[in-house]
């Protein structure tokens, strides 16, 4: 019996891994829903996911949905959904490009919300490295961006909070 061919070599795919925080200014009951895909759409004004299941959006563990990047399609997952831990996850496909996690711990701070997001992607292959490392790029300073956008919503929507000036 012949062995089976060797596997060809090829460069090695590009691992990223960013990490940044942030304080949202609420309480985490607040916070913590508008972190999920369907609720995220009320301040992220370039998030727009195309709900598979359940097919009435709902912001749950094990919901899948698609998301628009240029040309391609991204499938995304959420594989954890805890309020008890504070802990948020997705996964999501880029075919051709890559697969990335992204988890969110919010943890609460007196009134406000303490947020830690962590993106890891891995290249598919050595070819999407360049394409990989931009978006580890656009990770690394992404948090003054969420910070913005969600702190910018929480103060339009409690008049009573105080305003979120950046």
């Amino acid at each position: 019996m012949r062995a089976p061919p060797a596997a060809k070599r090829t460069r090695a795919a590009l691992r990223t891994c960013e990490r940044f925080t942030f304080t949202a200014i609420a309480p985490l009951d607040v916070t913590w829903p508008l972190f999920g895909a369907d609720r995220e759409q009320a301040w992220a004004s370039d998030w727009h996911p195309m709900f598979i299941w359940p097919a009435n959006a709902m912001d749950q563990e094990g919901m899948v949905f698609k998301v628009a990047k240029g040309k391609k399609t991204a499938v995304w997952v959420n594989t954890a959904f805890d309020r008890g831990l504070g802990r948020i996850q997705y996964v999501y496909f880029l075919p051709g490009v890559v697969v990335a996690t992204i988890t969110l711990q919010l943890t609460p701070l007196a009134e406000s919300t303490h947020v830690a997001v962590t993106y890891v992607r891995t290249a598919l292959d050595a070819t999407a490295n360049a394409r990989v490392r931009e978006m580890a790029e656009q990770d690394r300073v992404a948090g003054r961006e969420w910070e913005l956008q969600i702190n910018t919503y929480l103060s339009a929507q409690s008049p009573s909070r105080v305003s979120y000036t950046g």
